[in-house]
């Protein structure tokens, strides 16, 4: 079976990668933009920095702000009935994941419009168009939407978040700018950070995994190991090197997919508002260490990224110990809580880990994961 590979049209990377945003949209002959971006982008004035270059390029744009960090199916809706009454031609979304997420959905039921309901775009979505054209501007160092193929949604009725894998919705131009990303707490930085980490670890153990995703997802690990850090103390370096490695790993994984401990984190979301990023730190090693013995010589490879000693001379179950401990290590040092206790009730066990067996992502994971599997994992971390 042939293995498919899908990345942005054109990326810009570095400190001014911004500044060609005007000339991109002139370029591809666009009249006006419809901004997308979240409401605390805009208090802070993060999303001006864009917008004060379109004003001095003259380009007419409308800023669209109905975004929530879990973006509900009513984002999506309201988006789309605000693009339409904007008249414009071009998406520019500007944020983490969830400003990329509405963008995407909002984009693809623009030109797909029998996919109103929203939820009809769960998992690989049979859309027929190319979505609008988005350019997107990240402003986290984390998920990567900038490059995927991938978007999630929260169906709040439902009490459930789901992944749409549409290869009509991936942005036609990246502009990936670490000072989009100066302004980021070091809370956040963190859990983002740790988001791109779990993106790298899971799309190169993933069952999908192929050379060409590994090249991407090593190199994100090594970059990551030793920036994250810094990045938290807000090193422009380190920034700067974050910036780059979460695009890398989106790379891979947007194109092989995920495992178990995206599964288990959406349904974290979804039950109990819990950050993604934080989500999917909190459960990484847990998870790691449930795959590793599905995971072949891998996991040396990752210890060497974290420049563990001995990674290819020791006993294989021994270095698999010391990545997965590395990686807490990495976690415990930039802030994160390794533990779920008062955030899951014992009463949602059963129902939380039933849904995310069910979670697009599960199926992904190197070695099967069943809901007791996953109900034990959730709870050796209460």
């Amino acid at each position: 079976m042939a293995n498919r590979f899908i990345l942005n049209e054109t990326s810009y990377h570095g400190k001014g990668a911004i500044k060609e945003i005007p000339n991109e949209i002139k370029a591809r002959g666009f009249k006006k933009a419809f901004v997308a971006s979240d409401p605390d982008l805009i208090k802070f004035g993060v999303t001006k920095k864009v917008t004060d270059l379109l004003d001095e390029a003259g380009i007419e744009y409308v800023i669209y702000s109905n975004i929530q960090p879990n973006p509900t199916i009513e984002n999506v809706q309201t988006g789309v009935k605000a693009y339409a009454e904007a008249g414009a031609d071009v998406i520019v979304a500007i944020g983490g994941g969830s400003s990329m997420d509405t963008s995407k959905a909002i984009g693809i039921i623009n030109t797909n419009p029998e996919f109103a309901d929203v939820r009809s775009l769960e998992g690989a979505s049979e859309t027929t168009k190319p979505c609008t054209p988005i350019l997107a501007v990240p402003t986290t160092a984390g998920t990567a939407a900038e490059v995927t193929i991938n978007y999630v949604i929260t169906d709040p009725e439902n009490k459930r978040k789901f992944v749409c894998c549409d290869p009509h919705d991936i942005p036609v131009v990246a502009f990936v700018d670490p000072d989009m990303m100066s302004s980021m707490p070091a809370g956040l930085t963190a859990a983002t950070g740790m988001d791109a980490l779990t993106h790298a670890i899971e799309g190169y153990i993933t069952a999908g995994a192929w050379e060409l995703s590994d090249m991407f997802h090593i190199k994100a690990i090594q970059l990551i190991a030793k920036n994250l850090r810094a990045a938290v103390k807000n090193d422009p370096v380190g920034r700067e090197q974050m910036a780059l490695a979460q695009y890398i790993a989106g790379m891979g994984f947007s194109n092989v997919g995920l495992g178990v401990d995206h599964a288990m984190a959406h349904t974290l979301s979804a039950y109990y508002g819990m950050p993604h990023g934080k989500a999917c730190a909190t459960l990484l090693p847990t998870v790691m260490a449930y795959n590793a013995d599905a995971t072949g010589e891998k996991y040396r490879d990752i210890a060497a990224a974290f420049d563990v000693e001995g990674a290819y001379t020791k006993p294989l179950e021994e270095v698999r110990e010391l990545a997965v401990a590395a990686v807490k290590q990495l976690g415990e040092d930039v802030g994160i809580q390794m533990s779920l206790k008062g955030v899951v009730p014992m009463e949602d066990i059963d129902a939380l880990s039933a849904d995310a067996a069910k979670d697009a992502c599960a199926p992904g994971n190197p070695k099967p994961a069943s809901i007791e599997d996953i109900k034990a994992m959730f709870l050796s971390l209460m």
